[in-house]
């Protein structure tokens, strides 16, 4: 069995390069034909460049003289740059009880407007303890009242649905 060599991170160059022939574009970006594969490796490293292939599914594969290192260097800024603007969402969890006073709901509903106006998920949690199980209505009204209230800046993604002893809902920014 024949070792294999180690995949290589990047485009393809150089000696890499297993095609006989590659169409040649020089380092000002003009197309000097389809070459030998040897010859335009040749060419561009009488020129300080290396051969990278560009388009490795065209035929011929489409080569460019490059400065690799530089060509790699760039590659590698634009993915960093990409990655920081990127947004995670996460799902943030708001949990309620069915007695809850209005103060109390009045300050977990600012926290929501938060969480939803921060581009977050957030999951509302309605609790049951004891003899509350008994009256899961009153959860219910609580859940839909939240609903209503963060009509305007959230759609709902999951209805509220009941889980054992809790109901949950999910919502999520507009």
């Amino acid at each position: 069995m024949r070792p294999v060599a180690p995949q290589k991170d990047g485009p393809l160059s150089n000696e890499d390069i297993s095609s006989p022939d590659v169409q040649v574009i020089d380092a000002e970006g003009e197309n000097k034909g389809v070459m030998r594969t040897r010859d335009a490796i040749a060419l561009a490293q009488e020129q300080g460049y290396d051969l990278v292939l560009i388009s490795p599914n065209a035929v011929p594969p489409v080569g460019k003289f490059l400065d690799l290192g530089r060509f790699k260097y760039s590659a590698q800024k634009k993915a960093a740059e990409a990655r920081k603007k990127q947004k995670v969402i996460e799902v943030k969890e708001i949990q309620l009880r069915p007695n809850i006073d209005t103060h109390d709901y009045e300050t977990k509903m600012k926290a929501v407007m938060r969480f939803l106006e921060e581009g977050d998920r957030v999951k509302v949690t309605m609790r049951f303890r004891g003899r509350e199980m008994a009256h899961q209505e009153l959860g219910m009204e609580l859940l839909l009242k939240v609903r209503d209230t963060m009509e305007p800046k959230a759609k709902v993604e999951s209805s509220p649905r009941s889980e054992g002893r809790q109901m949950v809902m999910v919502l999520a920014p507009k």
